[in-house]
This record gives structure tokens, C-alpha cells and sequence, in this order.
């Protein structure tokens, strides 16, 4: 494996690396954090289950030899639990047959050791686009707000419901999360029929109250930002 890249995804993609060559996992954890993924690590497959069942991730890389339980098995139990990151299977066997297994499995892509670092980063790169092209998911932080559900998972896995009005409001700051947003400016976006702005203080503070203090940033005589939960 070899070969190296400048890329640097937009949103800081979260990735799952599930291998139990532990020199292999090291370099490539390096190198992706290098490119500005938020890399997990899992030696095994029992680990990686429970890593990708309770921490939102972009992708999941999975080798398909592990011990205990085989990567296949594991992506299997992840999409039958509704994990809906995309997956790319590392595996030294490379026959049609195999590659046919994977797919079915719920895998997006195939990767074929030895593989070049470029090539893997190619093929992340584009799981990525796709993962944010088809997702419903914006990032707070290490946890995710659910537009399609109107709820936060939370960094354990846990979810949170929100009314309408705090969707609305976590949404307009998830989507632009290094914009420092006006209280003047909320309320035309969100709260268009409130009589004033303390309105936007108020549903601040529902948030911060559900969600915990860090949720929301105060930015001292401009307004309100993103925080991380």
C-alpha cells in the first residue's frame, strides 16, 4: 500500500476503520486523520458492532477476515439495525463470487488488498459525496440531527424528539454551523409571526435544556452558533 493525498473532506466526515492487522490500522488511521477524517479504530469485529451501534459515522471501512466475528456478519447486523453508513469492505480475495457476497451483504464498495492509499482515498472521497448527496443527517458535533425523524442522536446513540420550533431552529444552525446567526436574523428565518426576538433566547435555552449547555454557543453581542453535543 502506498501513495498519498491533500484531500481534506468539507464536513470533517466521521469513518469507521474495522481491522485487525494492527500495524495496517495505525498507518491508515494516520493517514486518514492526516486528510481530516474523525477516525475510529476497532480491532475486532465485536468492537466495531458496537462501535458503529452507538457513534454516527460517514463510512465504515470493514476488512472482511476478522476474528471472532467476520466483517460480513458484522455489516449485516449493522444494517439490520438501521446503520445506514456507507461500508467498503477490505479483503485479500478478489473473485466475483466475493465481491457479489459483499454487495449483498449491504456494501457500497470493494476494496482488494494490497491496495494503493490513493485509490482508498478515491473511493472514500466518493462514499462521502454520496453519504451527503442521500443523507437527512447533519452534524452536531459527535451527534446528528435526524431531519427526516425531527430528532438528535446523541454521540451513545440515544435520541432526543424536538418540537417544531426547536427542529427548526437546530436546523438553520446545523446547516450553516460556522455562521454566527443574528437573534434579528433567527427570528425572521424561524419565528417569522414571534412580537420580538426574546423568543429566540427562549427556544436557546429549550435546546440547551434537552440537549445540554454546549449544544448552542453564545457569541457575546452577536448572537448564537453551532456548538457540538
Amino acid at each position: 500500500m502506498h501513495g498519498t493525498t491533500g484531500y481534506r473532506p468539507a464536513n470533517r466526515s466521521r469513518l469507521l476503520l474495522v481491522e485487525d492487522d494492527s500495524e495496517l490500522v495505525e498507518l491508515l488511521a494516520d493517514a486518514l486523520r492526516g486528510e481530516g477524517y474523525a477516525v475510529d479504530v476497532a480491532l475486532d469485529g465485536h468492537r466495531g458492532l458496537h462501535l458503529g451501534l452507538t457513534r454516527p459515522y460517514d463510512v465504515v471501512v470493514i476488512d472482511r477476515g476478522l476474528p471472532a466475528l467476520d466483517g460480513l456478519d458484522l455489516l449485516v447486523r449493522l444494517r439490520a439495525r438501521s446503520v445506514r453508513a456507507r461500508a467498503l469492505i477490505l479483503t485479500a480475495q478478489g473473485t466475483v463470487h466475493d465481491r457479489i457476497d459483499g454487495l449483498d451483504a449491504g456494501a457500497d464498495d470493494y476494496l482488494v488488498k494490497p491496495f494503493d492509499l490513493d485509490e482508498l482515498s478515491a473511493r472514500l472521497r466518493a462514499l462521502c459525496r454520496r453519504a451527503l448527496e442521500l443523507s437527512d443527517l447533519l452534524h452536531i458535533g459527535a451527534g446528528l440531527l435526524d431531519v427526516g425523524q425531527r430528532e438528535v442522536v446523541l454521540p451513545d446513540g440515544g435520541r432526543v424528539p424536538l418540537t417544531t420550533r426547536e427542529f427548526g431552529l437546530l436546523r438553520v444552525l446545523a446547516t450553516h454551523p460556522d455562521t454566527v446567526h443574528t437573534r434579528a436574523a433567527l427570528r425572521r428565518t424561524v419565528f417569522q409571526d414571534a412580537p420580538s426576538q426574546s423568543i429566540v433566547d427562549t427556544y436557546v435555552y429549550y435546546l440547551r435544556t434537552k440537549l445540554g449547555r454546549s449544544a448552542v454557543h453564545t457569541v457575546q453581542g452577536l448572537g448564537y452558533r453551532l456548538g457540538s453535543l
